[in-house]
């Protein structure tokens, strides 16, 4: 069997990414192979206490684990794991083969400059990439003409399933990482504000990172969780929401293998992997994200179709077929063959929430969502009769479109009450562009206030 190297970035706890290529590694092991472990580590811890930060944080025991990249010993194959690391294995000085465990086009990590052309540039270095999921093969073979293997995106079964024990409440999960832009947070937590304000009774949890964040929203914050506890979160759910604007996340698939709804932004890579029939991917603002969520905590019956759906679609990928899926792809390069040259396609072509007559009366009533009010510096405004009368209009109009009925007393024509719009960035947007009718700001007020 093979000695296989992988270089892999400082430990982060809660990562998912880091316990995503340690447990391949792990994988390697029970199939026979020896996985050594390289840290970028820029304290110099020892071997020793690597090995027990593993284990503390992901879980795996490694008898092999090493501070640095400087000092690779001679492999059968090496691992590079992030983008900064290919060059590394490029570079290195003995006969191996080269491969490149791919999880996300990191490019997108950055603004555009020398890091994301830096990052681009790391595909192109000749490694063998295997990727997790189908829609990183197709942009790898589009952009830069390398071909890659994948593996599926699968779920641990014996962890992520449904409790029948665990009654569902009217609440929505949000994976909530402030941390990580391409997650999405700040739109997230704009559309879970609409979500709150239209249905005041549903609860809202966010879980993923220790940081709180500034959410003007009552919810509650559940920090980082054990696998066991995400579980139990996606039990108690109506509804899962996870942001993926790179690669998609392994979160959607262990929401669905516990049978829960997933709503998500309707964008080239997540056209690849997800089920239509669990899935409900909207377009990629905060109203299209709401009236989605909204539209599946009013409709019970498909909720629950959703989540048998969803149900059946993971009995079919546990985790032992993506780990097989891997494996296959590791025995195929140590013995010289060529990837698979087929380049996945789109299982998905439209999106579950794009209609026209829905967006517009969405956008029409929140065209900028708020913070909170009571919160920076302060502004007055008096609305006029014709606004009010336009504002309750939108009112009938969104109410309409989603077949809610108006949560809000109407505001009597004539009736001039001062409102207080204390604000920060996004109801700045809001009160001080002349671009923004009168009657669009009342009617954020109603729905806020």
């Amino acid at each position: 069997m093979a000695i296989i190297s992988w270089l892999i970035p400082t430990l982060i706890d809660g990562s998912g990414g880091h316990r995503t290529f340690l447990q391949h590694a792990a994988y390697l092991e029970e199939q026979g192979h020896r996985s050594r472990i390289y840290v970028e580590d820029f304290d110099q811890r020892s071997s020793l206490e690597l090995q027990r930060n593993i284990k503390t944080l992901f879980g795996f025991d490694f008898d092999e684990v090493y501070s640095g990249w400087d000092h690779i010993e001679p492999s059968e194959m090496v691992f590079a794991t992030i983008w900064y690391s290919a060059k590394v294995v490029r570079d290195l000085p003995f006969e191996c083969v080269k491969a490149y465990f791919v999880q996300d086009y990191e490019a997108l990590f950055n603004p555009m400059g020398d890091g994301y052309l830096f990052a681009e540039n790391s595909y192109t270095y000749g490694l063998h990439p295997i990727s997790i999921g189908r829609w990183l093969p197709h942009e790898l073979h589009e952009r830069f003409g390398v071909e890659a293997q994948y593996f599926d995106f699968c779920a641990d079964l014996k962890v992520y399933r449904r409790l029948p024990e665990v009654a569902r409440e009217k609440s929505v999960c949000f994976i909530y990482q402030p941390e990580k832009p391409r997650r999405c947070p700040e739109l997230g937590l704009e559309a879970l504000g609409i979500v709150k304000s239209l249905m005041p009774e549903v609860k809202i949890r966010l879980f993923g990172s220790k940081t709180k964040g500034r959410v003007w929203f009552d919810h509650e914050h559940l920090g980082l969780l054990n696998l066991e506890a995400c579980n139990a979160v996606y039990n108690r759910s109506s509804v899962g929401l996870c942001i993926s604007s790179s690669n998609p996340s392994r979160i959607p698939f262990e929401m669905m293998a516990a049978g829960l709804p997933v709503v998500e932004i309707h964008r080239q890579n997540t056209l690849y992997d997800f089920p239509d029939s669990a899935m409900l991917l909207c377009e990629q603002t905060p109203e299209s994200m709401a009236a989605g969520i909204l539209s599946l905590l009013e409709k019970p019956k498909k909720m629950e179709a959703m989540s048998q759906a969803a149900l059946r679609f993971m009995s079919k990928k546990p985790i032992d077929y993506g780990l097989d899926q891997f494996g296959k792809a590791v025995k195929a390069l140590l013995k010289g063959k060529s990837p698979d040259p087929s380049v996945p396609r789109a299982s998905l072509q439209e999106g579950g929430l794009q209609g026209q007559a829905r967006r517009a009366a969405i956008e029409g009533a929140f065209s900028c969502a708020s913070r909170s009010l009571h919160r920076c510096t302060g502004a007055s405004w008096v609305p006029s009769s014709q606004d009010q009368s336009q504002s309750q209009a939108m009112g009938a109009t969104y109410s309409k479109a989603l077949g809610m009925k108006d949560r809000h007393s109407p505001i009597r024509s004539g009736h001039r009450p001062t409102v207080d719009l204390l604000t920060v960035d996004i109801w700045d947007t809001v009160l001080r562009r002349q671009c923004h009718p009168d009657a669009v700001k009342l009617h954020l007020a109603r729905f806020l206030l």
